[in-house]
């Protein structure tokens, strides 16, 4: 299902202008809310409509494990009708000040209500789940739905009509986010099973690779704080070299330093590697383009790893909106 941004955030409002009138529409203050990440905030942004102002914390290249609320972020939380953030331990450095703002204001952590079930723990982080679950179009679905709802209790006052435009949004932005999971069951299974090994720069990748059937090596740990030793890179050199893995990933958020270091260290013992491309895992891309959209940056991800360990996929991915020369 090819459906487009602008008629997504169109389907509704139509009706809705109708019914209010446009002098109520004009006059109506638009509802505000700040999302710590922009794959929270994308969602926010379509549900709403017109209706509301989303803004994002961290933009393009932000790593959200490590990033600190500036002076301005916390009067841009203040002031907020609602704030939306993770949670599962992701935004490790604003956590305590989160939970405090949310004695005072409307906060709500939109991925904390998921199924533990669902959810994967990592040996190296006793009591902490992976955050990731947004690379799992199939598990992100669901965390759609729950900023949905989040948004429609805050504003308990909605006429009618807006009810059904919201709902209707939600509805469409789903079926976008369901349509990535058939396309990345469709174009990975072309790869290769001997070369379904994704190694990336941290452990971001887990959930893609539980869903698709890929086994995911990340130099450093689901936090891109924790630190890759000499040890670590030289096992994985060794595992490049043992399985001739030809393609590595580096990330947008995430320093390729240590990708550079595997592929000197395999190049050393006579294993050429290569960067398969770069992947989006912790933010998205520029805003105003496709990939800084979350079906953008998932379809950009599903293109580029299909592509780069030898699969086939469309010359510009899913819908056809892939920035050329991917």
């Amino acid at each position: 299902m090819d459906i487009t941004r602008r008629h997504i955030l169109a389907t509704g409002l139509a009706a809705g202008a109708l019914a209010i009138g446009p002098r109520t529409a004009l006059a109506a203050p638009k509802f505000n809310v700040v999302a710590t990440t922009g794959m929270i905030a994308d969602a926010a942004r379509v549900i709403l409509g017109e209706s509301g102002e989303v803004r994002a914390l961290m933009g393009p290249g932000v790593d959200p494990h490590s990033f600190r609320q500036t002076r301005s972020d916390i009067v841009a939380l203040i002031r907020a009708d609602l704030t939306l953030y993770h949670g599962l331990y992701l935004e490790a450095q604003m956590e305590e000040f989160l939970i405090d703002l949310a004695r005072k204001r409307p906060v709500a952590a939109v991925a904390e209500g998921l199924s533990r079930d669902r959810l994967l723990s990592h040996p190296d982080y006793e009591n902490r789940l992976d955050p990731h679950v947004w690379m799992a179009p199939n598990i992100w679905t669901d965390v759609v739905a729950e900023i949905a709802q989040v948004l429609r209790s805050a504003r308990p006052d909605l006429p009618a009509e807006e009810i059904a435009a919201m709902d209707a949004r939600t509805a469409a932005y789903r079926g976008e986010v369901d349509a990535l999971h058939d396309y990345a069951i469709d174009v990975l299974k072309s790869v290769p099973e001997q070369a379904r090994v994704l190694v990336t720069a941290h452990d971001a990748f887990s959930y893609f690779g539980r869903e698709y059937g890929f086994e995911v090596l990340g130099v450093q740990g689901i936090s891109t704080e924790s630190e890759a030793g000499l040890n670590r890179i030289k096992r994985l050199v060794d595992v490049l070299v043992q399985r001739e893995i030809a393609a590595v990933f580096v990330e947008t958020s995430v320093s390729d330093r240590n990708m550079r270091a595997l592929i000197e260290g395999a190049a050393a013992l006579g294993h050429k590697v290569e960067i398969g491309g770069e992947l989006y895992s912790d933010a998205m891309g520029e805003p105003g383009t496709y990939e800084g959209t979350y079906p953008g940056m998932i379809d950009h991800n599903i293109t580029t790893i299909a592509r780069g360990l030898g699969g086939n996929v469309p010359a510009r991915g899913m819908a056809g909106k892939l920035t050329a020369g991917l």
